[in-house]
């Protein structure tokens, strides 16, 4: 049987999405005045610094030292030199009108062990960050955590031993001590379906475990994670929104043949349904219950089903999948119709995006959304005249946020927009070879220069229109 969803991409899904007026002939479309404006980034992959003042090793300190892990032999012990520097990328944001700042911390600058001791220094600089944030008029939204566990963690199991739910909760018991005086708007995780399959499923990522089984056990035991730390601070700090990131991406099947469409109901299951189901609804979906259901601890279900107060989505393309039966999990990538690709190789495909708000309007309550990454990576030069011409990248950004206008006009509730990223940063296994930024950072001198999507995001912030 197919789900709503692989039914509607099979059918292409055209039917149900308003059709979208050419801004050259008719008025722009603009945004509701309380409608956020801003860019994501994340710990590891701008703020460098990775041995001082007190932080410890991570995962991904060790796997981007291991020969051969990431391309050119690249690390993020640099990276954008943002723990440094980030009064002049605040500085930056504040001059491209954004309203909004989603950052990471970085689990091991605070706790270097991962648990036990707080280190002062990590948390005075996320200190200093926030209070500069709220100084240029950004409403800080803080995650928890993006990818970087603390080495000390994964040499206890990491994100295989029962016990990372608890040592989460703490940790996030800690930073909201610290910091929720001022940061109203917290994530627990960010993209907990990919730390799963690239970390501990099909390799490739930190700690670059490989498994179905390993997979799920990670999968689970992010959600417990989750489910616990958003308990604890709603019982102690109830004032604060709470809320996740997950990656979310319609799935097509490649053909209509049944074992496709097969394919693509498992790969949804897999890559969205495990994460939002349970969350929201407090169930897995029944297709994977096989896989779930030896690791699933008395209560767990209970703890994961936690009330949110936003969900940030973060999209970049559908996802094609095919029958496979060497595959993981029976399924593979297929081929995309798309007729224009960025340079990480994905198909440019926007009107995804309003898919999967509808989806989260009609079957998860239309909760709060703030889309927490939208973006793409391109071949970006700087010209003669010191400027980044990135046409491309307009071009996504303006298809994307069309999408974005055309849910919002048909219900969805959506808040806000932060594009991934500010900065060209550590792109994890591409290392500094795939730039996703509005502005270009040149890494031998850590100059910034603002390309032109900087410019063009800056104008439809200000204005709130669609240039």
């Amino acid at each position: 049987m197919l789900t709503r969803r692989t039914f509607l991409a099979s059918a292409g899904a055209t039917a149900l999405v308003p059709a979208v007026t050419d801004t050259a002939t008719a008025a722009a479309p603009s945004f509701p005045e309380a409608f956020l404006w801003g860019a994501s980034t994340a710990a590891y992959q701008i703020e460098g610094a990775a041995r001082e003042d007190g932080r410890g090793p991570s995962i991904w300190d060790t796997f981007s030292h291991t020969p051969g892990a990431v391309t050119n032999g690249d690390t993020g012990d640099v990276a954008c030199d943002h723990y440094h520097r980030w009064r002049g990328d605040v500085d930056l944001m504040r001059r491209a009108c954004f309203s909004a700042y989603r950052f990471s911390v970085s689990w091991p600058r605070v706790l270097p062990e991962g648990t036990g001791r707080v280190n002062p220094k990590g948390l005075a600089f996320y200190d200093r960050l926030v209070d500069g944030l709220l100084a240029a008029k950004i409403r800080p939204f803080l995650c928890l955590y993006h990818w970087d566990l603390p080495q000390a963690l994964q040499d206890r199991g990491g994100w295989h031993n029962r016990d990372i739910a608890g040592w989460f909760a703490d940790y996030a018991g800690i930073v909201a001590d610290r910091l929720g005086d001022r940061v109203a708007d917290w994530a627990m995780l960010n993209e907990p379906s990919v730390v799963a399959l690239f970390g501990h499923g099909l390799g490739g990522h930190a700690p670059n475990l490989k498994g179905r089984a390993s997979f799920f056990l990670a999968l689970h035991l992010q959600n417990l994670a989750q489910g616990a730390a958003l308990a604890r601070l709603r019982s102690t700090r109830p004032d604060l929104r709470l809320g996740t990131v997950l990656n979310l991406q319609p799935v097509r099947p490649e053909s209509d043949s049944p074992a496709d469409h097969q394919a693509a109901v498992m790969w949804d299951a897999v890559w969205n349904r495990s994460c939002i189901d349970p969350l929201l609804k407090g169930s897995y979906p029944d297709i994977v219950k096989g896989d779930i259901e030896p690791i699933l601890g008395h209560g767990d279900l209970g703890i994961i089903h936690q009330p949110i107060d936003f969900l940030g989505v973060n999209y970049y393309s559908r996802m094609v999948v095919r029958a496979d039966p060497h595959g993981m999990f029976g399924t593979a990538w297929g081929k995309s119709s798309a007729t224009h690709y960025t340079a990480m190789g994905w198909p440019v495909e926007p009107r995804g995006l309003y898919e999967q708000l509808d989806e989260i309007r009609r079957h998860y309550g239309n909760i709060p959304v703030y889309v927490t990454e939208n973006g793409a990576a391109y071949q970006d030069v700087v010209t003669a005249s010191d400027r980044v011409e990135d046409a491309d990248r307009v071009a996504f950004l303006r298809d994307h946020l069309k999408m974005v206008h055309a849910a919002i006009s048909e219900g969805c509730n959506v808040k806000g927009y932060l594009v991934w990223s500010l900065l060209d940063n550590f792109e994890w296994a591409f290392g500094y070879s795939k730039r996703f930024g509005v502005v270009y950072v040149d890494y031998p001198t850590q100059r910034r220069i603002p390309k032109q999507s900087y410019h063009w995001l800056a104008e439809v912030a200000r204005t709130r229109r669609l240039a």
